[in-house]
Formats: C-alpha cells, structure tokens, sequence
C-alpha cells in the first residue's frame, strides 16, 4: 500500500514520544500513516526485545497505523552504510510515502542522530534508478519522498515548523505508556532510567507546551525542516 506519512526510528517508541501526535492528526484527517523501526530496541536497560515487540504492537493500535516495520538493524552498532541504506531504500519504494519523519539531527543517544543521517540519506538513494532493489521477486521503481523532516527527542532544538496536537496529546500519552516496561511504573523493580522516573512525563508535557505556546496552542511538536518549503500561499501560515 501506498503511504502519505512514514516515521522513521532508530528504536520503538522513538515515535511515539517525538511524532505521534502528528500521526494521530494526520490519521484523523484520512491520511495513510506508517513507522519504519530500524531496531528492536535490544540494548535498553529495561524490558527485553520480545516485550518491546509486543509494546510496539499495543502502540501501533493506539495510533493506528497502517503498517509497522522493524529492519532488525542492530541497535547501538548499525552504521549508515550501503547495507542499510539499501534496506530502509527497499521500504520507501514498497509504500513510496509523501513524506518521511525521521531521527533528530542529533541527541543525548547516538542512535538518534546516526539514525537521521541514516534515513535522509535513504531517502534521497531511493530517488536515483540505477540503484536495483528488488522485493518479494519485483524490481522496485525509484521513489523518493517529496519532504523529509527530523521529529526532536531529547535535547531542545529550535523547531522550523510546529505541528498543533492540542487534541491529540492524551493519545500521544497513551501511545507512550503503552511501553510499560520503559516508561514510570511504581511496581517495576528494573533498573531506573533517564526515562523511568514520574517526572519524565512531566518534562515530555512541559516541552510539548513550550512548543505549543511558539504558535499559540495548548501543545505542539516540533520538527526541523531538510530543505526550504514551498507554498502556495502565505496566508495560510500561522
């Protein structure tokens, strides 16, 4: 199937937290919408890779999603090289999305930025027809999506662009909690985290917030922006 959105993670839940409120609209608005993982998640300090499996699955249904694939790169080691430039290039001309939302420039984990370069990179090889893929015995025309924005993680970027998600944002919650094994839970006895802790949630509301308030919403998510964009009219900016 053809996609209009696809979000592109270094790790489940890397969406959830960063973009998802953006899908929820976009869903709401009868857009097709998708997550690409490029890992499981193996290396978190909590949980393992077939809870994460399972958590991913519970948050896909919040969301809605159309499709949901993990590339099963190595989490913490992939590297931005042909083998997986390919792979994520094989995934983009299987559903030839309109837009592609991507990793932070950079972050607190490595993964982050790696992974943003990662998928840019893909999306703009995915685009040139002397690179052959071939999927489930087809060979795939070239496609490369007409946006590609960086979603913001951890540290605070300055946004290019804010998405308002003032009525999206309790199912944003929910999609996160739905990683129980990550995320505040009185009763866990793993390891405490950067993000385990009550208060990750209170600083998750208070960034969404500080978002909102840049175009006057109760909340926002932020993205940065690749390239310049282009509209038709002025006006119909905030």
């Amino acid at each position: 199937m053809k996609l209009d959105i696809l979000a592109i993670a270094a790790h489940p839940d890397d969406v959830e937290l960063s973009a998802s409120g953006t899908l929820i609209k976009a869903k709401k608005q009868g857009k097709s919408i998708g997550v690409l993982d490029l890992t499981g998640g193996e290396l978190g300090s909590r949980g393992t890779i077939e809870t994460r499996k399972e958590e991913a699955s519970a948050a896909s249904a919040i969301l809605g999603l159309d499709v949901r694939v993990n590339l099963g790169l190595e989490d913490g080691f992939f590297q931005n090289n042909k083998e997986s430039q390919l792979k994520i290039i094989e995934q983009l001309r299987k559903f030839k999305p309109d837009v592609v939302l991507i990793n932070a420039p950079y972050d607190r984990h490595p993964d982050h930025g790696k992974g943003g370069e990662l998928a840019k990179d893909a999306c703009f090889l995915s685009g040139l027809s002397k690179i052959q893929t071939v999927i489930d015995g087809q060979e795939q025309d070239a496609w490369r999506p007409r946006a590609v924005y960086h979603y913001l993680q951890d540290y605070f970027i300055t946004p290019d662009i804010v998405i308002d998600i003032t009525h999206e944002v309790d199912k944003k919650i929910e999609s996160i909690k739905a990683y129980k094994t990550q995320f505040y839970d009185p009763n866990s006895t793993e390891p405490k985290t950067p993000i385990s802790g009550e208060d990750f949630f209170e600083f998750l509301k208070g960034r969404w917030k500080g978002y909102g308030r840049l175009i006057g919403a109760d909340y926002g998510e932020g993205f940065k922006v690749i390239r310049p964009i282009g509209i038709d009219d002025i006006t119909s900016l905030i």
